[in-house]
């Protein structure tokens, strides 16, 4: 089996978006493997802790009044009068990729392996070894108008260590409030409008002892992976979709397998928004975010050969693990097609959770009767007395149901 290293690198991400044009970084073949490093967009929250002296991390985030290394960062336009920066509004994910798939052609299904998954250490001189994340209470948080202490509103930066001594977990180590930042472009950022700024630690106050003997659990996973949409040349990263994307379900980590219904040629997945733990609904607007590397087997599953298989008729995406199956019902399946080019931007305001629940009922459904030849009235009894519906995200624009069915009910099959 062929072992490929995907570093992170100004040539091997892409910011804010999928795509179909994006040249590959990297080409495999069915059955071979990929370790792929990321980072999160979210690095720059503490520039010390996470990205000083990472020559990887440091090449990615690099921006001056002369030089900004990636300087596309969303789905937005590029040209014309720019409030923040290029590719603005639409998509904020630091992506590695893509990875295109030899032979992979619309209708054919993409397995997704995910080996194994290790945190990436810091490299800063104070901080050597440590590995650190932030989080977000933002703007985009279901949370954002509902706050009842002052100041009303704010943004809320919390830094966390995590520990993989043992059993891993997070600790709180600070927070702040977001305070107006200045890019080097010049551009004052009020709210977190705009991924990769960086923030001046003097503009900020830092409240120590905060989440004081608590300890979160850790799950490492990516919160964002998946294969370009055929809909548009470029896709923002934020709202998930019939063909991956920003689904931000903590169980797709070590051990899971993804399944993308493949969309345009070569598939063109791409990997990152990592995180080191999160809940389900993301409810403040991000997990941990922090930077990890993933080592990642492809399986191409050619549409001639799904009949009669866990993949024939699956046109969305699909987890699996040793122990159940999620589908992952969205307020549009494919909000593209539904509300044409203005979708990127216009699906938050029809966000809606019955639409995501109804969405995930029927593919959890569709999976019982087509894979598992259930009649509808069988399907509808197990799913009421042995399927596990939760509330995947409500920060995503397109907000997120999974449906989920344990393997263990078929165990006597």
């Amino acid at each position: 089996m062929k072992q490929h290293i995907l570093r992170v690198s100004p040539q091997t991400v892409h910011w804010g978006y999928f795509s179909k044009v994006v040249a590959p970084a990297l080409t495999v073949r069915s059955g071979e493997r990929v370790t792929i490093e990321t980072l999160t967009h979210h690095a720059n929250d503490d520039y010390e802790r996470m990205i000083e002296g990472d020559p990887g991390a440091e090449s990615v985030f690099a921006w001056t009044s002369e030089y900004k290394a990636v300087a596309r960062r969303g789905a937005g336009p590029t040209t014309g009068p720019l409030q923040y920066g290029v590719g603005e509004g639409i998509g904020v994910h630091l992506l590695t990729g893509p990875v295109a798939v030899e032979g992979a052609e619309p209708g054919d299904v993409l397995e997704v392996r995910i080996v194994d998954v290790q945190p990436r250490p810091s490299c800063g001189a104070c901080f050597a070894g440590r590995c650190f994340g932030s989080n977000v209470a933002a703007s985009w948080g279901f949370h954002y108008r509902d706050l009842i202490e002052e100041p009303k509103p704010r943004e809320v930066v919390t830094i966390f260590e995590l520990d993989t001594a043992g059993e891993p977990y997070a600790r709180a180590v600070y927070n702040y409030v977001w305070t107006p930042q200045t890019d080097p472009d010049g551009v004052v950022h009020s709210n977190i409008d705009y991924p990769g700024v960086r923030v001046d630690h003097k503009l900020v106050k830092k409240r120590e002892n905060v989440l004081r003997d608590v300890k979160v659990p850790a799950r490492l996973h990516f919160g964002t992976m998946g294969v370009a949409p055929a809909e548009a040349d470029y896709v923002s990263s934020i709202p998930p979709s019939y063909t991956g994307g920003n689904i931000d379900d903590w169980r797709a980590g070590k051990g899971a397998r993804m399944y993308y219904p493949v969309a345009v040629a070569g598939a063109h997945f791409s990997v990152g928004d990592p995180h080191a733990a999160q809940g389900d609904s993301e409810l403040g607007g991000t997990a941990i975010e922090t930077s990890l590397t993933g080592e990642f087997e492809f399986i191409l599953h050619k549409k001639h050969t799904l009949a009669g298989t866990i993949l024939e008729g699956l046109d969305h995406p699909m987890l699996e693990t040793e122990e159940l199956w999620s589908m992952y019902g969205f307020t549009f399946p494919n909000y593209l097609a539904a509300l044409g080019p203005e979708g990127q931007t216009t699906v938050a305001g029809h966000a809606s959770l019955d639409q995501a629940m109804r969405d995930a009922f029927r593919k959890l459904r569709r999976f019982l009767m087509q894979v598992h030849k259930l009649s509808e009235d069988e399907a509808i009894a197990l799913l009421s007395v042995a399927a596990d519906f939760g509330i995947t995200q409500v920060v995503d624009a397109n907000w997120g149901v999974h449906g989920s069915i344990r393997k263990s009910v078929f165990a006597e099959r």
